[in-house]
């Protein structure tokens, strides 16, 4: 059974006077409820957990597990380049009750495909959790290639994959090799209806922070046999897309929900900082028909 199917949010982490803001992140929790998100993605990219200490990682979990209370699934970040770093994040997040993890590929030490496969098959074995890999190598310099995940679907927990390579070619492949076999998202929010043809059972987004409702029903609508008007959302949204990744993610969205006076602060920890495109981003959302804030 697939975690989840649709579109699940990689939740921002709001801060204020560089604490992390519980208030704010119950209303947002809520807001994506509303929306009837799919699932939450707790401490992936977009929640800053690099950034965060252990005990702000773990109290950020928990109280959304806590709040969500078992109405979506909640999958939460389990990613390092240390692979027995890796095996104690997934471990503490199966007793926080975490419906599955996410896991990125090990950054900067750059493995090779067989060190992909035995890092995935440790953090496999250590829990009796669903397992989602992510393909991100913008971000971490290591690419997993399609018979790479071919030689891991149907490993124990290993379920699905977030691909965001944005590499077509290769999510074509990708699809090739193991669906049926693995879930595939998409880990791009510009290219959710391609991928959605090319047997992609969802998306795990960064706009569904700011619209959740619209994101889910975009996917739902490809489901439902409605693909004309799937397609008619994903070219309206796409916009919006790129204001959201002009800048590094999570930048732009933090700017975006204050703006929308969802959060109090953009508040970023270093290195990261505040938006320096905030008009191209209210435009972005005035365009999309999203009010903003004086």
């Amino acid at each position: 059974m697939s975690i989840f199917k649709g579109a699940a949010t990689a939740l921002v982490t709001p801060f204020i006077d560089d604490k992390v803001d519980f208030k704010s992140l119950e209303t947002l929790v809520d807001k994506q409820l509303e929306g009837h998100i799919d699932a939450l993605i707790i401490n992936g990219t977009t929640g800053e957990p690099t950034t965060m200490t252990h005990f702000e990682r773990t109290a950020v979990a928990g109280a959304v597990i806590e709040h969500v209370a078992k109405r979506v699934p909640v999958i939460l970040g389990a990613g390092s380049n240390n692979t027995y770093t890796a095996i104690e994040y997934a471990k503490e997040n199966e007793q926080l009750g975490a419906d599955g993890i996410l896991t990125v590929t090990p950054y900067y030490n750059k493995c090779t495909q067989t060190g992909l496969i035995a890092h995935y098959k440790a953090i496999a074995d250590a829990v009796d959790l669903p397992v989602i890999m992510y393909n991100v190598p913008g971000r971490t310099g290591v690419n997993i290639a399609p018979e790479t995940c071919l030689k891991l679907s149907g490993y124990r927990g290993i379920q699905a994959i977030k691909e965001a390579s944005g590499n077509l070619h290769q999510f074509m492949e990708l699809s090739r090799l193991v669906r049926g076999k693995l879930d595939i998202y998409s880990g791009d929010d510009g290219l959710v209806y391609p991928l959605l043809a090319l047997g992609a059972i969802g998306v795990i987004s960064v706009a569904s922070n700011v619209c959740p409702q619209y994101m889910h029903d975009m996917v739902y609508k490809y489901f439902e046999g409605d693909t004309e008007t799937s397609l008619n959302m994903q070219h309206k949204v796409n916009p919006l897309v790129d204001a959201l990744f002009a800048e590094v993610n999570p930048i732009p969205v933090k700017c975006a929900l204050k703006l929308m006076g969802v959060i109090p602060d953009d508040y970023m920890r270093l290195p990261l900082t505040r938006s320096e495109k905030v008009d191209q981003m209210r435009k972005a959302l005035n365009d999309f028909g999203i009010a903003t804030e004086a």
